[in-house]
């Protein structure tokens, strides 16, 4: 009952998620709110980062945008100079992180 309890998170929650369990390498929830394909990008690159000693990400949208089962999420952590964004897309009814297309432009 508690799964199916658990309140949707939001584009924007799911983002933090993913950003936060990826530098703290939890891998089980990096896992739960990525699709399959992003969750392998992530664990080809994440060894090239050390595990974060600062608990506090600091993560702070810039944009958001919503249409249908995507969604686009463009932010700053404590993580990284540069902002950020994420492509999510609404798989079994939960926000997941997902590959951007090749050649595909986000909104922002």
């Amino acid at each position: 009952f508690i799964a199916c309890s658990e309140a949707e998170k939001s584009p924007t929650e799911t983002a933090k998620i993913v950003v936060e369990s990826f530098y703290k390498k939890d891998l089980p929830t990096l896992e739960k709110y990525t699709t399959e394909e992003s969750f392998q990008a992530f664990m080809n690159i994440q060894d090239m980062f050390p595990a974060a000693e600062d608990e506090n990400s600091n993560f702070n949208v810039l944009q958001e945008t919503e249409s249908g089962n995507i969604a686009w999420v463009q932010f700053k952590t404590n993580y990284e100079d540069n902002p950020e964004t994420f492509k999510l897309i609404k798989e079994n009814g939960q926000w997941k992180v997902t590959e951007k297309g090749l050649r595909e432009k986000g909104p922002f």
